[in-house]
């Protein structure tokens, strides 16, 4: 089976401009995440009318409650048919065993986020965790490795020391993710090429305004693959 290595981030207010760079794109090119405001805005029924374009959805709502609301929220989203899930690695062990028990293994993708990439070491400190960002990643990801869920968000630059400690089944979908042509930060201080990101040990590569804010989306799309391909 085809896996789009590309996740195009559908950072918008409402349905209609996330289906119309739905209608520009190709489902065998890429995947689509749809994330809090989006969803927030446009619901379920947006999750539906993007499947019916047989596209595969990471639905990015970092559930982190209690675990029984938590392994609940999962519950739902799988039963929406999306392809990836996610929730924080912050909820702790009994949140993350919950939830990877709510969704069958084989069917919706199950991750967890360990650091935000807008965070650094200012903002670690500022909330208690101990040590620098990326022992605060490690120590996260193993947890999550540890209760059994599918992978994490990591930045790009974690993917390394990540994907040494784990085998290639454990997924690491990095956001930050700027082509050679763009590199404006915007909100996230931890970012990488595409290229970058794979020879790093990145599993997909969430993209959001190189594709989305483009003239043309399908040709950066596809200028992306192939700078990708073969890695």
């Amino acid at each position: 089976m085809h896996d789009p290595r590309i996740i195009v981030a559908l950072d918008f207010s409402g349905a209609q401009e996330a289906l119309q760079l739905a209608r520009k794109l190709k489902p065998h090119l890429c995947r689509l995440k749809v994330g809090k405001e989006l969803f927030t805005a446009a619901g379920p029924q947006l999750i539906e009318k993007l499947r019916t374009m047989d596209y595969e959805i990471f639905l990015d709502l970092k559930f982190h409650d209690i675990p029984n609301t938590a392994a609940s929220a999962c519950r739902a989203a799988a039963n929406l048919g999306v392809w990836m899930v996610n929730v924080h690695a912050l909820g702790g062990r009994r949140m993350l065993t919950a939830v990877r028990d709510a969704i069958p293994h084989g069917s919706t993708k199950l991750i967890a986020v360990t650091l935000l990439t807008s965070m650094d070491q200012n903002d670690i400190a500022d909330i208690g965790l101990q040590g620098e960002p990326e022992q605060v990643v490690t120590r996260l990801a193993k947890l999550t490795k540890d209760c059994g869920l599918d992978g994490v968000v990591c930045s790009a630059l974690e993917a390394v020391s990540l994907r040494q400690q784990f085998d290639a089944d454990f997924c690491l979908v990095t956001p930050g993710i700027r082509p050679t042509v763009d590199q404006q930060a915007n909100d996230q201080k931890r970012i990488a090429t595409p290229q970058q990101a794979m020879r790093n040990g990145a599993s997909y590569l969430v993209i959001g305004r190189p594709i989305t804010q483009a003239d043309d989306p399908i040709s950066v799309l596809q200028k992306i693959q192939q700078e990708i391909d073969g890695i």
